[in-house]
């Protein structure tokens, strides 16, 4: 927005009385801004990268639009990571309200990292309009890209510039011809290294129709996949199909990426609601695509909860979820129901982000029932990314078995800086140990890091992270709560017998029978060097699908059974002479 209309809104704006929880605005009741100072071609810089929700923010972005005691909750957890930025129509009675105790919430006694910015949206949704941050070159230059927001509300689509201009940003805007695209945040995660997820209504709100009167954008899947390289970096985009009975199709609604190779995904009883297709999309994802470090994805379910009722958004009942979270540096804000559930659900995030601080919000009581409009508190939330970022990128160490040959344990950490590193530290301990050790990490190019943890014996547990200080002071650890929060692995006791690799090799071979892409489903009790494969009746090996070294724990591999003929087969696990086997039935 040019700064001559922004002040004939303020203007506005600053004799508009706002109720505590004021409707939205009508959309028809407002000319679409100006986008003047919009750049709206493809930025100049190198090595864009759009960082993924785990990394470091400076600001916390919400609308106060509707629901103020979410909101309130929201502002009184992130206040004390990072500065919460809020839009809203009345300055006065959004403050008067944050320092308030009449609703029940927390009762704020300041304002401190607070900023209330004067401008009204229409809506509550901010993260499906705000804009995203975009690193240049890496950890370069902040900049925000923005997309046409697919819903007729100008005074939410027009929000980024407000947001720009209050932190001196450019604002570049897939907004126009040719590089408009319609999309929306709840629909849009990233790995922080190119490779982004949604749904299939990215594809469907491009096509040149929707169910707004909007001028909808038309292109091909490889031209929005080439507008979003050219404007965020993203060069892997991942697609899935919209589940039938979320109505809004957004992915974070059933899923959240917890770092490079971690998927939190929501579980419905088997064959209830949207369970069979979340379950069918995430298949397609483990047999189709990798991590960034070229492992497959690891899966962590989370229950999706029913009503009181005990219904489902099968049976009209509202699409509860608990991946609906914001991570805002060292804490992350879910959304909570019920005890019963919620207990269950924050035990699973504890365990799955260590040390961070969870915080639940009530998104299901009657006085603020937010969920039923299909949405918690990742929708209605959004951040800025830090200037002048650390990136902190490793793999964590798996458990290993026990080899009397071992001198040390290998750690490699990619570590970048605009101004480079001065140092990168690693700190480790066993298990019981009160205090870390410390190990200077030594690079060869200046970004890839490496040290070692000293062996240790049989049954010992391993916690460490890791610490980095660029040339300018700026310091960074993972996981960011450390020393709290800690990554941790086992060396496998020594007495784990082969005859192990002998019994519940195989969890399932699913479905079975089968026609196309199968999956076969192992937990391996210790690491081996083996081979999967199948057979058919004769004994005749007609697809090898692995051979090589197995992990300890659960894995999944897939093959394309339409690719056989019909008939029986096994499928087999040789692992160090001995063979374990399920029989697959072809059709």
């Amino acid at each position: 927005m040019t700064r001559r209309i922004f002040t004939a809104v303020l203007a506005y704006l600053l004799t508009f009385t706002m109720a505590a929880q004021r409707p939205a605005v009508s959309a028809s009741a407002w000319a679409q801004p100006s986008r003047a100072d919009v750049l709206e071609s493809p930025p100049v810089y190198e090595n864009l990268r759009t960082p993924a929700e785990w990394e470091e923010v400076q600001a916390l972005l919400i609308s106060w639009s509707s629901y103020p005691s979410i909101l309130k909750q929201i502002v009184a957890a992130a206040r004390e990571e990072v500065v919460v930025i809020i839009l809203s129509g009345n300055i006065s009675q959004t403050a008067n309200y944050l320092l308030s105790s009449n609703d029940g919430g927390p009762s704020l006694s300041d304002l401190t990292n607070i900023t209330i910015l004067p401008y009204a949206t229409n809506t509550i949704w901010m993260r499906d309009y705000a804009a995203n941050s975009v690193y240049a070159d890496e950890v370069g230059e902040l900049f925000l890209a923005d997309w046409i927001y697919n819903r007729p509300r100008p005074l939410d689509d027009a929000s980024p510039e407000v947001i720009a201009d209050h932190f001196g940003l450019e604002l570049y805007g897939m907004t126009a011809p040719p590089y408009h695209v319609m999309n929306t945040g709840g629909n849009f995660m990233v790995d922080g290294f190119g490779t982004a997820f949604a749904s299939e209504l990215v594809l469907d709100e491009n096509d040149g129709f929707g169910n707004y009167n909007l001028n909808y954008p038309i292109h091909t899947e490889e031209e929005i996949d080439a507008i979003h390289a050219q404007f965020m970096g993203i060069e892997r985009y991942i697609k899935m199909p919209v589940l039938p009975y979320d109505g809004i199709h957004h992915i974070d609604m059933h899923m959240k990426l917890l770092d490079e190779e971690t998927l939190l995904v929501g579980e419905y009883p088997d064959g209830v609601a949207d369970g069979p297709q979340i379950n069918a999309n995430i298949e397609y994802v483990l047999s189709h695509y990798l991590s960034k470090w070229d492992t497959p994805y690891r899966v962590i379910r989370i229950p999706m909860p029913p009503s009181v009722q005990g219904n489902y958004p099968d049976n009209n009942g509202a699409y509860r979820t608990y991946t609906n979270g914001v991570f805002v540096n060292k804490t992350i804000i879910i959304p909570t129901y019920r005890e019963q559930y919620d207990t269950t659900a924050i035990r699973i995030w504890q365990e799955a982000c260590p040390g961070y601080r969870i915080v639940g919000v009530d998104c299901d009581n009657n006085n603020a029932n937010l969920i039923s409009l299909g949405g918690a508190i990742h929708c209605i939330t959004h951040t800025v990314a830090a200037q002048h970022p650390l990136l902190i990128s490793h793999q964590p160490l798996k458990d290993v078995p026990y080899n009397s040959t071992t001198t040390s344990y290998e750690v490699h950490a990619y570590m970048n800086h605009a101004d480079g590193l001065a140092e990168a530290k690693l700190y480790w301990r066993t298990a019981g140990s009160e205090s870390f050790q410390e190990v200077t990490l030594s690079s060869p190019d200046g970004k890839n890091w490496y040290g070692y943890i000293p062996a240790q014996p049989a049954g010992t547990v391993v916690q460490y992270y890791l610490y980095g200080r660029a040339t300018t002071g700026k310091e960074q650890w993972r996981p960011m709560p450390a020393p709290e929060g800690y990554w941790k692995f086992k060396i496998l006791d020594e007495a784990v017998s082969v005859e192990e690799l002998n019994i519940s090799v195989f969890n399932r071979v699913f479905p079975n029978p089968a026609s196309a892409i199968t999956c076969i489903e192992l937990n391996i009790p210790r690491a081996c060097d083996a081979k999967l494969f199948i057979t058919d009746v004769t004994g005749r090996t007609v697809l090898t699908i692995k051979d090589g070294t197995f992990e300890n724990g659960s894995s999944k591999h897939f093959i394309d059974a339409g690719q056989l003929v019909a008939g029986l087969y096994h499928v087999v696990f040789l692992a160090e002479g001995r063979l374990n086997s399920l029989p697959l039935l072809v059709e």
